[in-house]
């Protein structure tokens, strides 16, 4: 999908109630080629990836980069540096953040406000915007007026916030690009209504703060998830974690600001946290194993369309003419 003179969209269709629509990469042209994010760690995305370069762009990727270190924007860097040979970008402080996800050679980090020059007058502002993760980016092409958003700003819903203070300060930030026509997010349809979006997002977290507050006015103790239930009253179940994170980030902001107090809970112990991390990790091991074995399969078939079928045959017929 085209965006602009320079930007195209490739839009991998997602079922999941956390990435509507689609989940996104980027892709901007120059002399030198340029993706944004390189979604999970499925055969999916990579041959979607593959196939768009080939049939469409016809061109290999020289730089690739992510808007921040969540697995579902991180997952085929690895995998990107193995085929293309690109060079990994990733925000100043991913790095220890991308455990396992990243090539051993290649790695380059990118810097708040640091120009990434495509040639052909294409050139990509890195701008660090905090808040949904500790490493969010956003990539800005003045010229075309396109914003890449990562996970800062959705297509079709709010978004998820680790640190609300840092969240409305990028989005201040970002109401106020200059020549901003469209935002390309990293999940769900682009953004034809940058500024009004990023508006409604500044009034919508008002908005919830001020439910927030209603709610701890009208109780004497209560939790996090119980305001959430309060103030969601029709989100997808879900979804409900991903809600109940956002109020507890808007309770942090405002206990730091003096306006509440916290009375501390009783973690559990973590001896079930480590078994439950045990089993993930086993699982994941047994994942990988099994992407490991379908790719040699898939490689056999194909050797196999090389030699004669001595697997059908002990002696094969001949032929001869009558």
């Amino acid at each position: 999908m085209r965006v602009s003179q320079n930007v195209r969209a490739l839009q991998v269709p997602d079922d999941s109630p956390m990435h509507p629509v689609f989940t996104n990469i980027f892709y901007i042209g120059g002399d030198q080629a340029l993706t944004i994010d390189s979604g999970e760690s499925l055969e999916r995305y990579r041959w979607m990836l593959k196939g768009y370069l080939a049939a469409i762009e016809k061109t290999e990727i020289a730089l690739s980069a992510i808007t921040h270190h969540h697995a579902d924007h991180s997952g085929n860097l690895k995998w990107i540096r193995e085929i293309y040979g690109s060079e990994i970008l990733i925000p100043h402080n991913s790095r220890s953040l991308l455990k396992g996800r990243l090539p051993a050679r290649g790695v380059t980090k990118i810097h708040d406000g640091q120009n990434i020059e495509l040639g052909k007058g294409v050139k990509v502002t890195v701008l660090h915007t905090p808040g949904h993760s500790v490493d969010s980016t956003c990539f800005y092409l003045e010229s075309d007026g396109v914003l890449f958003t990562g996970d800062t700003i959705l297509g079709s819903t709010t978004t998820t916030v680790q640190n609300l203070a840092d969240y409305r300060t990028s989005l201040k930030y970002l109401v106020d690009l200059p020549n901003l026509k469209v935002i390309c997010p990293g999940h769900g349809p682009l953004i034809e209504n940058p500024r009004e979006r990023l508006k409604d997002y500044i009034a919508h977290r008002n908005k919830r703060e001020q439910q927030i507050i209603k709610v701890l006015k009208q109780n004497d103790l209560v939790t996090s998830w119980e305001i959430m239930l309060e103030i969601y009253p029709e989100i997808d179940n879900r979804l409900r974690r991903a809600a109940d994170s956002n109020v507890q980030s808007h309770l942090e902001q405002l206990k730091n600001e003096g306006l509440i107090k916290e009375m501390a809970g009783v973690p559990k112990r973590h001896s079930t946290k480590k078994q439950n991390n045990a089993k993930v990790q086993e699982h994941d091991r047994i994942i990988k194993q099994a992407e490991r074995f379908k790719i040699a399969r898939i490689r056999t078939q194909i050797r196999a369309q090389e030699s004669p079928p001595s697997d059908v045959w002990k002696v094969p017929p001949k032929y001869a003419i009558s």
